[in-house]
């Protein structure tokens, strides 16, 4: 008997490991086409027959969608772009694709979430054309650290109401989330920890005709009634 249990044992192994290399894949993939799903352009489409993208800011977002279309419609729009990044960072959960609390574990939740940003930005459901993936980002970071991801919330809230640009409020948000977590919450993860700092770069560079805009003191305020927004 024992000799069959020491045969059997790295064959049980091995099916192990490719099972979990197979749900670490369909993770990743049913992150990516989560993430590609458009939901501000098959919104204006279906309900307004108008693609968001041809409007206003040409941005394929929540923010677009209510200049564009109004709150009736862009908040649904903000709402589901945030659960499709939320589900996907949980997708590793659900599938139970590694052991819990592992360094695996919370890498495949970052893969996951960083597929479906990458999905929003370049869905293949929209010809590759999305929006910045911030509504999408704040559910992956939500999913991932929820305390810090709200507070980085209330701060971009503070500086939209003060400022009244959306653009600067998210930038402000994404820069303080790794800021906070090397300073503040230091028992983070060393991965979250690398994958804060990518996504603020990614926000920085996602952003940077607003900062141009900004600069120049061109960039449509927000908060402002929607006669004077423009188109």
């Amino acid at each position: 008997m024992r000799k069959r249990q020491n045969w059997y044992l790295p064959v049980r192994n091995s099916n192990l490991k490719v099972m979990n290399i197979t749900l670490s894949v369909l993770s990743v993939l049913l992150a990516y086409i989560a993430g590609s799903i458009p939901t501000a352009v098959w919104t204006g489409k279906i309900f307004h027959g108008v693609d968001v993208r041809q409007h206003g800011s040409g941005n394929a977002g929540a923010t677009n969608t209510i200049r564009v279309l109004g709150w009736k419609t862009g908040i649904p729009v903000l709402l589901i772009d945030l659960a499709k990044g939320w589900f996907a960072a949980s997708l590793p959960v659900f599938l139970n694709a590694a052991p819990e609390g592992s360094a695996q574990l919370t890498a495949l939740e970052i893969g996951c979430g960083m597929a479906a940003i990458i999905g929003h930005v370049f869905p293949v459901l929209a010809g590759f054309r999305g929006g910045k993936g911030v509504a999408t980002t704040f559910g992956v970071l939500l999913a991932l650290h929820p305390l810090l991801t709200l507070i980085c919330a209330g701060i971009f809230l503070v500086v939209l109401l003060i400022s009244g640009y959306v653009s600067l409020g998210s930038m402000t948000a994404g820069i303080m989330f790794p800021v906070l977590l090397f300073t503040v919450f230091d028992t983070a993860a060393p991965l979250l920890k690398i994958f804060s700092v990518i996504i603020a770069i990614a926000i920085i560079i996602t952003h940077a005709r607003n900062i141009g805009r900004l600069i120049r003191g061109e960039e449509k305020k927000f908060l402002r009634k929607r006669k004077d927004q423009g188109a």
